[in-house]
């Protein structure tokens, strides 16, 4: 994990807006579900479709431990296409979205959500106090420069109404120009100085098989970094990454990621959960 002074000279040449902005532009038809932009841009659609069947099913586990039911007031913090809020009216909840980005919110719409799509930031949002049995926040904290994710979680908090709850799903290692994790600790501590109780927490992502073959693709390549998100797209130059290396590693790791999935809720027995990628929270006000 990066320390906090070298995020900050990261954060100073990164602008959320603009990155989320060019990325619903530039993939906004990457594919028909809307996975592209706010998962891994430039990776094949099976790839998303299968990472993202990962979260679902690690939201509904979060879903399950904080015990939230139908009827109950959602709000999704950096909504991007829409997929969560779609999923959570489907499990019958009154879901609401926000995000700052006003071109991925109309890529919601284009895909078919009906909820309340609001434009605004994760560190100011526009609601009143409890207003929200429940906040979500999948893959988005990470996202927001260190000194903001203190305001960003306290914002959240102050949105849910006492007993309610907030899940937050986080990376838990890696690093870039875009991201900025915290160790599992770290994000158990940042949310508990804004007053959550944790409930419980599990690892997300451990994937092994397939990170061995991307750290090794990666050294093959010439590069010196690990990914920041380990089953990202390498970032490697077009002189080292040919179509043809491309067709072969994606064939390759058509492969290694199915079986990496398969095996997970194995490792998952035998691993620490901080040997994952990500981390799912889940704490109550």
């Amino acid at each position: 994990m990066k320390s906090r002074d070298t995020s900050h000279n990261l954060a100073g040449a990164y602008s959320p807006k603009e990155y989320w902005a060019s990325l619903a532009e530039d993939f906004h038809s990457a594919d028909a579900a809307g996975f592209a932009p706010v998962l891994h841009p430039g990776a094949p659609p099976w790839f998303n479709r299968l990472i993202d069947g990962l979260q679902f099913r690690a939201v509904r586990r979060a879903l399950g431990l904080a015990n939230i039911q139908p009827g109950a007031r959602v709000l999704d913090v950096g909504c991007g296409t829409g997929r969560w809020i779609r999923r959570y009216q489907e499990l019958g909840f009154l879901a609401t979205g926000i995000d700052a980005t006003p071109a991925m919110l109309r890529l919601a719409r284009e895909l078919g959500t009906s909820a309340p799509l609001i434009a605004g930031e994760a560190h100011r949002l526009p609601f009143r106090d409890g207003t929200f049995d429940s906040v979500s926040d999948i893959t988005v904290i990470q996202h927001i420069p260190v000194s903001l994710q203190p305001l960003a979680v306290t914002e959240m908090m102050r949105v849910i109404r006492p007993g309610g709850s907030l899940i937050l799903m986080e990376l838990i290692r890696g690093e870039g120009e875009h991201i900025f994790p915290r160790n599992s600790e770290g994000w158990i501590e940042q949310a508990g100085l804004c007053g959550a109780k944790l409930l419980g927490w599990f690892g997300q992502e451990f994937l092994l098989l397939d990170r061995l073959f991307v750290h090794a693709a990666q050294t093959v390549a010439g590069s010196n970094e690990i990914p920041a998100k380990v089953s990202a797209v390498p970032q490697v130059s077009s002189s080292q990454h040919s179509t043809v290396a491309r067709r072969i590693y994606w064939g390759l790791r058509r492969v290694t990621v199915p079986i990496s999935a398969w095996a997970d809720p194995v490792i998952e027995l035998v691993c620490p959960a901080h040997v994952a990628t990500h981390g799912v929270f889940v704490f109550e006000k």
